[in-house]
């Protein structure tokens, strides 16, 4: 049977759930962070070390991961995540050592999280939209929102009613509730006689034609392009340290940020309402970025993004010594409105610099140091607490990479392979 040409939306409606719990079965780490601390008294750097230990082992298992999804498809990647994560999080209720915890929340949840997240997601979602391809994954990734603001509240009131362990089952049980959803998922349009955007004939068959109307460089364009043939470029490189610095970024604060927010005076509910506030203000932040990228351009999309990361340090750092609501209500606008919304770009870059068949294995190739920025970031943020008894370094420290990714998103110019939706009208016919 003929699926419908609208059905590259049933995918992002089916992304949108699958982030909704999926990525919040991960970020749940920074609630389960402080009654962890209490109960064992382990040093902050040894416990945040499980997160970054995953997120290193998924760094190492990416590019695999872009193999998967190249020769089996989402279907393969997606329940592999969910046998991982949701294992992962019943296991983590036995946690009564430390190398319990790197098993479960770390290598299993952390690690096993990637396939379910940003990053699994991006390897087939940009094949579905060429003109509205940041929109589409702003509204997908939305989802991740949608789900915080519910499920860590809810989380929150079981962890204090019941404690943190049936916490993690309760978390398990809504992982593996994924499964029939995920069948629903195809890597691209072309498989189902589709084509991208939900298109008919005119806009098909000028994404057929030799050199469409966005192709600023037909030469680099035209490029069949492998993992090696990529790996030779700098645009690789330079987009490999984008995407290792915004992830620093990123997960430095959302790992600690509950445990520094306690530690600055708030309340472990107002803590806890932060956390899920942040991705919640990320729902209007991934969309609206997405479609202003699809307009303007992915630098201009990426530099308010990782901007915002940068902004949320700043009010992080003034909470130090004047911990108002004011103060971490700014924090949170910030990192969510304007920080969460590098995740759509972070979808659309690499499909317009390295298009073809083998995207999704370059793209794991590139996530490996995207996911090591985001792991290696929470343990040295640990240590550098553990070491100074301050976070005040560890925060001016992720300032100084979301400049650095910054920096290294307009040396690897996308705009200068590809022009966006918004910019096509200035490209030379």
């Amino acid at each position: 049977m003929r699926l419908p040409f609208f059905y590259g939306w049933v995918v992002v409606a089916v992304a949108f759930v699958t982030m909704a719990v999926g990525v919040n079965a991960r970020t749940v780490f920074s609630l389960l962070f402080p009654p962890i601390l209490e109960e064992f008294r382990w040093e902050r750097g040894l416990t945040a070390g499980a997160f970054a230990i995953g997120f290193m082992i998924s760094a190492v298992g990416a590019p695999f991961l872009g193999v998967l999804m190249d020769k089996k498809g989402p279907r393969w990647m997606l329940s592999l995540g969910v046998v991982l994560v949701g294992g992962g999080m019943a296991g983590a209720s036995f946690i009564t050592e430390p190398w319990h915890l790197y098993l479960t929340l770390g290598f299993l949840v952390s690690g096993g999280s990637v396939a379910l997240a940003y990053t699994g997601h991006a390897l087939f979602l940009p094949n579905w939209f060429v003109r509205r391809r940041s929109f589409a994954a702003g509204i997908a990734f939305s989802g991740v929102g949608i789900g915080s603001i519910v499920i860590f509240p809810w989380l929150q009131g079981v962890i204090v009613a019941r404690g943190w362990r049936y916490a993690c089952v309760a978390v398990a049980i809504l992982v593996f509730g994924l499964i029939p959803l995920i069948m629903l998922q195809y890597r691209r349009p072309q498989d189902l006689g589709l084509v991208p955007d939900g298109d008919t004939a005119a806009h098909a068959a000028d994404a057929a034609r030799a050199h469409p109307a966005n192709v600023v460089d037909p030469v680099w364009a035209a490029v069949e392009w492998t993992p090696a043939r990529a790996m030779k470029t700098a645009r690789f490189w330079w987009l490999a340290v984008a995407f290792f610095s915004g992830l620093w970024a990123w997960y430095a604060v959302q790992v600690h940020q509950t445990r520094y927010l306690i530690d600055v005076g708030f309340d472990s509910t107002t803590a806890a309402l932060a956390l899920g506030l942040v991705p919640f203000m990320g729902i209007a932040g991934q969309i609206a970025l997405g479609h202003f990228s699809d307009r303007m351009g992915r630098e201009m999309g990426w530099t308010l993004g990782a901007g915002g990361f940068a902004l949320c340090y700043v009010f992080l750092l003034a909470m130090r010594d004047h911990p108002s609501q004011a103060a971490l209500y700014a924090m949170v606008i910030a990192q969510g409105l304007l920080g969460y919304g590098l995740a759509s770009v972070f979808a659309a870059v690499p499909a317009e610099l390295f298009q073809g068949k083998r995207y999704a294995t370059i793209f794991g190739a590139l996530n490996s140091s995207a996911v090591a920025g985001g792991g290696v970031a929470p343990w040295v943020t640990g240590a550098i607490y553990d070491l100074t008894g301050t976070y005040a370094p560890a925060w001016w420290l992720s300032i100084g990479f979301c400049l650095v990714s910054i920096a290294c998103i307009w040396i690897a110019a996308p705009r200068k392979v590809r022009a966006v939706a918004g910019r096509v009208r200035r490209v030379p016919g």
